[in-house]
Formats: C-alpha cells, sequence, structure tokens
C-alpha cells in the first residue's frame, strides 16, 4: 500500500467484494489505510427486522402491478460481538413473485456523496460485471490453467493472459469501435476476427493477407487494422 499511496498519491482506492469478505479485521484495516469498501454484508434476522417497514412498502407495489418492486434504506448497524464500532449499512428491500428478497451492503462511503439506491445499484451492482471481465481471462484467454508443477509457470501464464486481455481491450476500444464485434466477449472475438485462414503472401517489401471473399468479418478485420495503423503511427 505504501509503494502504491507512493506512486499515486492523489488516486482513491476502493475495494467491493461479496458478503465473504466482510470480515471486521479487512474493514478496519481499509479504514485505517484510508481505503473506501463496499462489501456484501450477510442477511439476518436483526437486518430483516430493521427493515420491515420497507419490505412492507415493497409488497404494495408489487401486489399492484405485479411488477418487482424495491424500496432502499440507509441505516446505521454495528454486530453484537465481531464489529468494534458502527458503520454505514445500505438494504435493498425488493419483492418479486418469488416474495421477498431483502439484500445488504456496508460501506464507508458517505450518503452526501452516494444516497442508498446509487450506492446499491451503480456502485455495488457493477462488481457482477466486473465478475464477467475475469471471466474473460480464466475462460476466453486461459488465465485458469494450472497443469504445470511449478508456481512460476504459473505466474507466468496469468503474465500472459493479462498480457492478452489488455490488447483485447485496445482491439475492441480502437479497432473495433462502432463495431459489431465492439461488445464480443475475447472468445468471440478470437474465433470470429482472429483465428480465421488467409494466404499470406510475402515479397520483398509488401506483406499481403489475402482472406476468402466469403469472410463474414472482412470488413471489421480491414478496418480495425486500420484504426489499429493510424493510433500506432
Amino acid at each position: 500500500m505504501a509503494q502504491l499511496r507512493a506512486k499515486w498519491p492523489d488516486v482513491e482506492i476502493w475495494l467491493r467484494g461479496d458478503s465473504g469478505f466482510c470480515r471486521d479485521d479487512l474493514m478496519s484495516w481499509c479504514e485505517d489505510h484510508n481505503v473506501e469498501f463496499v462489501l456484501g454484508l450477510a442477511k439476518n434476522t436483526r437486518l430483516k427486522d430493521e427493515i420491515a417497514a420497507e419490505l412492507a412498502a415493497a409488497q404494495k407495489p408489487f401486489e399492484d402491478t405485479g411488477m418487482a418492486a424495491r424500496v432502499f434504506k440507509d441505516f446505521r448497524y454495528k454486530t453484537r460481538k465481531s464489529w468494534p464500532r458502527t458503520r454505514r449499512a445500505v438494504a435493498k428491500a425488493e419483492h418479486l413473485e418469488k416474495g421477498e428478497t431483502p439484500r445488504f451492503v456496508v460501506t464507508t462511503l458517505k450518503p452526501d456523496a452516494f444516497a442508498a439506491q446509487a450506492l446499491y445499484e451503480d456502485i455495488y451492482c457493477a462488481r457482477g460485471d466486473m465478475e464477467n471481465r475475469i471471466k474473460d481471462c480464466q475462460l476466453d484467454l486461459f488465465a485458469d490453467r494450472t497443469s504445470t508443477a511449478a508456481m512460476r509457470a504459473h505466474q507466468l501464464r496469468l503474465w500472459f493472459s493479462g498480457l492478452a486481455y489488455v490488447l483485447m481491450t485496445a482491439l475492441k476500444r480502437i479497432g473495433l469501435k462502432g463495431a459489431r464485434l465492439a461488445r464480443a466477449a475475447p472468445g468471440t472475438i478470437r474465433l470470429k476476427l482472429l483465428k480465421i485462414g488467409a494466404l499470406v503472401t510475402v515479397s520483398v517489401r509488401p506483406i499481403k493477407v489475402a482472406m476468402a471473399s466469403a469472410c463474414p468479418y472482412a470488413q471489421e478485420f480491414a478496418q480495425a487494422f486500420e484504426r489499429l495503423r493510424r493510433a500506432a503511427a
């Protein structure tokens, strides 16, 4: 942490995770080191009692319309034994067809900066999209390969996967902006744009790549190549 602070003294550091990370030693460390956190908070009887009115308020519009309804609450919470201090908690009291589905988070972020609904929907729930990016690395870029006996080899593979992710992200951001594949997963881009057959002719100066006339993504390939070429110039 000291090295990060020395390199980027003005950068805010946030920790976001599910309820498995909601432990006092981790939260206390964050509070002592000026690290903001937004963590899932496992529900219990006390928490559900805290939002009983909100759960009832969400049930009424659901019964009237049949559509999911949610009400948010901002409150202070402290466990009976494990937490030494009171912390800010945010609750989502939601009623669906299957019944009430309360969810809770605990955070250091202040209410005047992030209201309860924005904190939950825009900050905490964005964790799901980050998990999708991790899955991109694991499933499409082979970051989960651990088939060797040496930890150094595993680390090297992880570096390669990380580099591949950076390159793939740059390809999507620069080369494929506005194209059909701009929002595709890395595996889809690799299959449709990179892992294709072509005839490569090398002469004294030029290198020609002849793609099949029936290639469905030939236009995207040419467009991405030209954009990347201009960006590197």
